[in-house]
């Protein structure tokens, strides 16, 4: 999963809206039990016991609410930690690559069968900039970021599908994971997250993969564009 930019301010927001509530629910239950004290019938009043026996119940719940609060924190720490040795090695992920001239290492999976493949680049609008048909039975290829005519797109989010085909029908369309770098791992909003090129944020729960960084880029031949 892609976390956007203003994801990195949800964990205050988080932080101070849970406290407000919190105050605002102990303050409604105060108001409540004074009005209930006041509308009492004064032939039958409510034993005392019966309000300490709601404060205790209150208490109670608010402090088990407190409890799971840190505990999710504490959790979070340490997924945090774990997540740290990750840091400068490759993620495999399927939400797209962040291009600024250097090349991005897929690996597509071409469906069982497959006569031809197709790599599809889509741009942040969804617009297709390019499509390469690919060595077919490849599960590696390098994606240079170079338009039909060899210039290099701009700099941007892209997004990869791979269409496999027999003959000229297609018979499946999936998307294309890419290994990228992890720059950072940070918490946010009580979950931990990577950092990404291009300042790219995402869930470390949809990491596919993880490896050792690439020693040298490794060239691949293309058979050809469509246009």
């Amino acid at each position: 999963m892609e976390v956007n930019g203003q994801y990195s301010n949800t964990g205050s927001a988080y932080q101070s809206g849970t406290g407000s509530v919190q105050s605002t629910d102990y303050q409604t239950f105060l108001n409540m039990l004074t009005v209930q004290m006041r509308n009492q019938d004064p032939l039958n009043p409510m034993a005392a016991t019966d309000f300490a026996v709601q404060l205790a119940t209150f208490s109670s719940v608010e402090q088990q609410m407190q409890t799971n609060q840190l505990l999710s924190a504490l959790l979070s720490r340490s997924g945090l930690a774990e997540m740290g040795s990750w840091v400068g090695m490759e993620a495999r992920i399927y939400s797209g690559a962040h291009f600024d001239g250097e090349s991005i290492l897929l690996a597509p999976d071409p469906a069982l069968g497959a006569e031809r493949s197709f790599l599809v680049v889509r741009d942040s609008n969804g617009s297709v900039v390019d499509t390469q048909e690919i060595p077919a039975g490849t599960d590696s290829y390098e994606w240079t970021g170079l338009d039909e005519e060899g210039d290099p797109l701009p700099s941007g989010r892209y997004t990869f599908e791979l269409e496999s085909r027999i003959g000229d029908e297609v018979m499946d369309t999936v998307p294309v994971a890419a290994y990228l770098p992890i720059l950072e791992a940070r918490v946010e909003a009580g979950m931990v997250v990577l950092v990404l090129p291009g300042g790219m944020l995402v869930d470390s729960a949809t990491i596919s993969g993880l490896r050792q960084p690439r020693a040298a880029p490794q060239p691949t031949s293309t058979l050809g564009r469509l246009s």
